[in-house]
C-alpha cells in the first residue's frame, strides 16, 4: 500500500516532490544571499563570481530603469536603489526580487506530471509574467510611492497577494488544460 501512494501520477506523490522542491529553491535562495552578503558566513568567491542574486537585482534595477527613462523621466540606478528625478528612491531588497514567488511556481510546474516540453514552456513563460509584473510594480512605485507619507498600504502583501491569486489561476487552467490530452501523462 505505501508503494501505491509513490506511484507516478499519486497526488501524494505530487505534494511530496512539490514541498520539497519549494523548500530546496526557496531555503537555497536564503542561505546563497546569507553568504554572500558580508556578515559571519560570507564567501568572497561567490560574492565575486556567482552571485546570481546581485546580477538579478541589477537587470531589474536597470529594465526599470530604461523604461521610466523611455517614458520621458530622468532615473538613475546603483547597487541596490532606483533614483527617480523628482520623486525619490526606490530601495530593491532581496524580498523584493519575487524569488519566493518564483520557486513555489517551479517546484509546482516540476513535481507536476507533465510533458518536459509543455514544463519547459509554461515555466520561462510564467517566469517572464511575474517578473513582468515585478518590474510594471517598481515602475509604479517610482512613481507613486512616498514612504515619508504614513502609507497604511503594504505594497509588498499588495504584490505577493495578486501575484499569488494569478499563479493559482494560471496553474490551475494548465492543470485543466492537461484533462484535455490524457496522452501527456504517458509520456512524461
Amino acid at each position: 500500500m505505501p508503494g501505491k501512494l509513490f506511484e507516478k501520477g499519486s497526488p501524494v506523490r505530487f505534494v511530496a516532490i512539490f514541498l520539497a522542491l519549494f523548500l530546496v529553491f526557496y531555503y537555497f535562495n536564503i542561505v546563497f544571499f546569507g553568504i554572500t552578503s558580508p556578515g559571519n558566513n560570507y564567501n568572497a568567491f561567490l560574492a565575486e563570481h556567482l552571485n546570481y542574486i546581485r546580477a538579478f537585482r541589477h537587470l531589474l534595477l536597470n529594465i526599470t530603469m530604461h523604461i521610466l527613462n523611455a517614458i520621458g523621466y530622468t532615473a538613475i540606478t546603483s547597487d541596490y536603489d532606483l533614483l527617480l528625478v523628482g520623486h525619490g528612491t526606490l530601495r530593491l531588497d532581496y524580498s523584493c526580487l519575487g524569488l519566493g514567488v518564483m520557486s513555489f511556481f517551479l517546484a509546482f510546474i516540476i513535481a507536476y506530471p507533465r510533458r518536459l516540453k509543455s514544463k519547459i514552456i509554461f515555466a520561462i513563460a510564467g517566469i517572464l509574467a511575474i517578473q513582468t509584473l515585478n518590474i510594471l510594480r517598481f515602475v509604479l512605485l517610482a512613481l507613486f510611492w512616498n514612504k515619508h507619507a504614513g502609507n497604511i498600504i503594504d505594497h509588498h502583501a499588495i504584490f505577493n497577494g495578486s501575484i499569488y491569486v494569478i499563479i493559482a489561476i494560471t496553474l490551475y487552467l494548465w492543470v485543466k488544460s492537461d484533462d484535455k490530452k490524457p496522452s501527456d501523462l504517458a509520456k512524461n
